[in-house]
């Protein structure tokens, strides 16, 4: 548990603060993008691109890690043949996306800039290239470089979109001689992808050392195997993926009027990533954990691991769950007034990452047992469920049909997994304490509700006090924090 929580939280830096760095993106494409029909196309690009990503690492990155930790002395050459077959796909899909760039960008609304296709097939297949390096280092344990080159890549990104959508226009207003040489002051969205592209090539020329340790002797039987594995997963991802972004999608294509659809689309977006907190923890919890859980499986007290640490999973997810709907009357002003209007939905999104969290760690136990088919069918059961709810709502109840069915595709494919988990490799999750701590989160959820006054720091103090609540009971019951010295004592008296 120490190893996971250290591991965690390097990770976390990385993870939470460069998250947290490219969140503070989603103020400024709302005040400085014209519309919110500008931010609708970033959100619906950049949706596609999560979904191919997943497609082009078709797994690979988990099942790297279950032969790696199989023959550790193997380990290389894994990773060598990983490389291999996921560098020829991902450079076959880049060269692709550059010819048929123009055909590509006419079925998806954007004809007018085939270029946007072009260097978004560029990003896409130097990030499933680079996914597999990334593992290597989490596999080496390697975490403060990992977090570095992390972080570099989020620093650069933020470097150019500044550049490109603050700094580029104020010269341009001022002497623009300086720079029509290359900016463009009408691209908008299009400077987006500019910097992701930067951002993309000077991470992955970063990671040429990394890309150099590997053994690259081709081994067709171990690829196989390799990929007989992960293939599976690739489906499970694929669907995984399709509940975060199908709505993002598929949404312009659900209402009539499709300017009023892409611009809605822009409000749910900027709300849905101002909830991206809660998804931040999660991904830094899931770099320390899959290679924890393959690690731990031979341990005797495995199970016992496994069960504490989703224990203090969902403690912390409900604490990120309470922050953020307790200040919601600060973070509104993260975003301009326009947008606001669609903060309702943070609650319910914040409820779907708590559960899609929950999923992920319930998820060890068709990887370790090898029954990753199990983990796709109960994905595609939620994509299912996603795709429903939103063609049905969608054309009548706009975004917040989107935000459903993201809560109901994860409710029910945790439920899923915690059922067949308990069959193939019983864990005993301490279901009272889990349950405690949710019926406390939920229930000063519901008071901060009824807390309604003329002053805006008098109902945040109010709602501050419920925090406190929380935290103390989380500290006196269950948290080490209290065998610390000089702070036992007073959790002792009390």
């Amino acid at each position: 548990m120490q190893s996971l929580a250290k591991d965690t939280a390097i990770y976390g830096v990385s993870s939470i603060l460069g998250k947290f760095l490219n969140w503070l993106l989603v103020p400024m494409y709302t005040y400085v993008l014209t519309e919110s029909a500008e931010y609708g196309q970033v959100a619906n690009l950049y949706a596609w691109s999560a979904l191919l990503l997943v497609i082009l690492t078709y797994g690979m990155e988990t099942g790297f890690f279950r032969f790696a930790n199989k023959n550790k002395e193997q380990a290389g050459k894994v990773y060598g043949n990983t490389l291999i077959s996921i560098g020829t796909t991902s450079l076959l899909f880049g060269v692709a996306t550059y010819v048929f760039a123009s055909p590509i960008a006419q079925v998806l609304g954007y004809e007018q800039h085939p270029e946007y296709i072009a260097m978004l097939g560029a990003v896409i297949a130097m990030d499933a290239f680079g996914s597999i390096p990334f593992a290597w280092l989490r596999f080496s344990s390697r975490p403060i470089k990992f977090a570095a080159l992390k972080l570099l890549m989020i620093i650069t990104n933020i470097f150019f979109n500044i550049f490109f959508l603050v700094i580029c226009p104020w010269i341009y207003a001022k002497t623009p001689g300086l720079i029509d040489w290359f900016y463009r002051p009408d691209y908008g969205v299009g400077y987006v992808l500019v910097a992701n592209v930067i951002q993309t090539v000077v991470v992955t020329l970063a990671l040429i050392p990394e890309i150099r340790k590997a053994k690259f002797g081709f081994d067709g039987a171990l690829l196989r195997q390799i990929l007989k594995y992960s293939l599976p997963l690739m489906i499970l991802g694929i669907a995984g993926i399709m509940n975060q972004t199908l709505d993002k999608i598929i949404f312009p294509y659900l209402m009539a009027d499709k300017a009023l659809a892409i611009s809605e689309l822009g409000i749910y977006s900027a709300c849905f990533k101002i909830s991206m907190v809660m998804m931040m923890f999660t991904q830094a919890f899931r770099y320390a954990y899959e290679p924890f859980i393959f690690a731990q499986h031979k341990d005797k007290n495995s199970k016992e691991a496994y069960a504490d640490a989703m224990t203090f999973f969902i403690i912390f997810s409900w604490l990120i769950f309470l922050g953020m709907v307790f200040y919601l009357d600060i973070i509104q002003y993260l975003i301009r007034s326009d947008y606001r209007v669609g903060l309702r939905v943070i609650p319910v999104v914040l409820l779907s990452y708590i559960f899609q969290g929950v999923f992920f760690n319930l998820s060890l136990w068709y990887k370790l047992t090898d029954k990753t088919h199990y983990g796709a069918w109960i994905s595609i059961v939620g994509t299912l469920i996603t795709l429903a709810i939103n063609i049905v709502f969608v054309p009548v109840f706009s975004y917040m049909a989107s935000a459903w069915a993201s809560f109901a595709c994860y409710l029910v494919m945790m439920v899923i997994s915690y059922v067949l988990g308990q069959k193939y490799m019983p864990v005993a999750y301490d279901l009272k304490k889990i349950g405690f701590y949710s019926l406390l989160a939920l229930t000063l959820f519901g008071v901060s509700l009824l807390i309604k006054t003329p002053y805006l720091f008098l109902t945040i103090a109010l709602k501050t006090v419920l925090l406190i609540i929380f935290v103390f009971i989380v500290i006196k019951r269950d948290f080490p924090i209290r065998n610390i010295p000089y702070l036992s004592r007073f959790f002792n008296r009390t």
